[in-house]
């Protein structure tokens, strides 16, 4: 194995959130509220072998789980060959998606043969009504029968993302907690991030996660200890309840302190924030086998220059458009 990918900060990184399209078919408020336009750019996206070559870097470099993203990643005609792909990677023992779940029910088998172990599902409100608001599309149902779906094909858990909208969803805990009180689903709640061009939302929308958090502790719920490989939620636990709740916060000032995730965008640009000034070209050292090291020299380079934070509470939501760009 090369060195393992660390930045002067001492952080290591041992995740690789890897988007594989832009495309969504969803339109949520927070996101894409007037549905994905393409750039007007090529919209040439990652190949496999191009995918392939990526990953096998950042795994011969120390990284273990790679989640796909987009966009909406199962849009991808050859999602299942991605998943298989990054599956058969020497060193890769973590394959995760993130999805809107429209395709679950139907796809989420294959998936699974296919080597995916972790899947996160969005669901903003489980009230069909606000569900809809939310998205802009109305599929609630097919969403959860997706969900059931995973745990009838094996998965041991399920996480659901719920981004909270101070308006829509932030006074829905209850609804939510009573959903996972016999259900292995770690409910994670996420804070409303400011983009480019999601100003006049985060301004009119934005609620910390405190107040949840608060509420957890006064009713007994306890922290876990984070793992190397987790994701920058803070989860809590409780003994009555079979399912988790994560708060992913951040505006808190450590927020950054424990980063461990880099970013390769569908076009094949290495992100090293989801908030960073702009992307580090990787795709002309994609075409080759023999480039291998050559990529794994300019992403250790790169990383040297990585912020020690992405100063959002500082007000600068840097560069990022919206979230789908670069796969949230």
């Amino acid at each position: 194995m090369a060195q393992q990918f660390e930045d002067k900060f001492q952080r290591k990184f041992y995740y690789l959130r890897l988007s594989v399209t832009d495309v969504c078919n969803f339109k949520c408020q927070y996101c894409l509220p007037d549905g994905y336009k393409p750039s007007g750019k090529s919209n040439s996206f990652l190949t496999l072998p191009e995918i392939q070559r990526v990953v096998g870097a950042f795994a011969n470099c120390g990284t273990s789980k790679v989640r796909i993203t987009g966009g909406e990643p199962s849009l991808r005609k050859d999602f299942a060959e991605i998943v298989h792909a990054v599956a058969q990677t020497n060193g890769i023992t973590k394959v995760a998606m993130t999805t809107n779940g429209y395709r679950m029910k139907k796809q989420i088998h294959s998936w699974k043969d296919a080597g995916l172990t972790h899947i996160n599902v969005s669901v903003d409100s489980l009230d069909p009504r606000m569900f809809h608001q939310i998205t802009g599309e109305n599929k609630y149902f097919e969403v959860m029968s997706g969900i059931d779906r995973a745990f009838e094909v094996g998965f041991e858990q399920v996480k659901v993302n719920v981004v909270l909208l101070k308006d829509l969803n932030s006074r829905a805990l209850p609804q939510f907690l009573c959903w996972i009180k016999d259900r292995p689903i770690q409910l994670r709640f996420i804070e409303l991030m400011q983009t480019g061009e999601m100003d006049p939302l985060f301004q009119n929308q934005h609620v910390s996660g405190v107040s949840i958090r608060n509420q957890l502790m006064a009713d007994g719920w306890l922290l876990k200890q984070r793992q190397s490989h987790d994701g920058p939620a803070q989860v809590y636990y409780h003994p009555d309840y079979l399912g988790e709740v994560g708060l992913i916060m951040p505006y808190e000032r450590d927020f950054c302190v424990s980063c461990n995730r880099l970013r390769v965008s569908a076009k094949g640009k290495l992100h090293l924030c989801l908030f960073g000034e702009h992307g580090i070209e990787l795709r002309d050292l994609l075409h080759q086998d023999s480039q291998q090291q050559a990529l794994i020299d300019r992403i250790q380079g790169q990383l040297q220059t990585k912020a020690v934070s992405h100063f959002l509470h500082d007000g600068n939501p840097g560069m990022t458009p919206h979230l789908a760009s670069i796969g949230g």
